[in-house]
């Protein structure tokens, strides 16, 4: 899902072309392995997260301190892709990758929502917690929103992924499908009104990368580093 996003389409969205960028600077990609809120970046998304997830939308989740959203899927070595401002230590926008062949969303608690069966393999991996910074408007929520697209496919292309699958309720569907990516439903939606849900996967191939880059102005390389946190702290490769 979108965080921050509401029923209907980013299409009546006026975004600025280019990365997302304020008097303290430009947003930067990172990719990062585990998530403790002990370390600045990863409480900042853990704490908008909740924000979004529980206090915004009402999601059933856990919150073990009241202030930051954790899950069983969020683990020592757990893949995040983050949009932040360096400079600041801002969040911006996050997105949370598991691997279908491991505990995942869509194996584990909605396989119903595949009526061919759930899409596993190491090639084939989940998007889930996407969301934007709750502080963002529209037009800033999906300049980053962007930003996370074109990190999501850097890191595929980079990584043997071809396809991500993920669940998304019904009335982001607009918004989630007008990003443009090459996505394809892997089932009927459940549910009525806005607790429906749906799975869809997102096909990854160098040519949508490179139009989505050219359409939104953003060229180049988007995840510029790795980190990994640790118990003591983040030690960046």
């Amino acid at each position: 899902m979108f965080g921050t996003a509401t029923m209907g389409t980013s299409r009546d969205i006026n975004a600025v072309a280019g990365r997302w960028a304020d008097a303290d600077g430009v947003a930067e990609g990172v990719r990062q392995y585990g998530a403790d809120p002990r370390h600045g970046l990863s409480s900042a998304m853990l704490r908008d997260r909740k924000t979004v997830l529980m206090d915004r939308l009402g999601w059933d989740l856990t919150s073990p301190d009241g202030l930051h959203e954790l899950d069983a899927y969020d683990q020592a070595d757990t893949l995040y892709l983050i949009i932040h401002q360096r400079q600041t230590g801002r969040h911006l926008g996050s997105v949370r990758l598991l691997p279908s062949t491991g505990p995942h969303l869509l194996g584990d608690v909605f396989p119903h929502l595949c009526e061919g069966g759930v899409p596993q393999g190491p090639d084939v991996w989940e998007i889930t917690r996407l969301v934007t910074a709750p502080g963002l408007n529209r037009a800033e929520a999906l300049q980053v929103r962007r930003q996370l697209s074109i990190a999501l496919f850097e890191h595929a292309l980079a990584h043997g992924i071809t396809r991500y699958t993920m669940v998304t309720h019904m009335p982001w569907l607009p918004s989630l499908l007008s990003i443009g990516w090459d996505a394809e439903p892997l089932g009927m939606p459940h549910g009525e009104g806005e607790a429906a849900v749906a799975a869809l996967q997102v096909m990854v191939n160098a040519e949508t990368l490179e139009r989505l880059g050219q359409a939104w102005e953003l060229p180049g390389q988007m995840l510029a580093e790795t980190i990994h946190i640790g118990r003591e702290g983040a030690l960046a490769n």
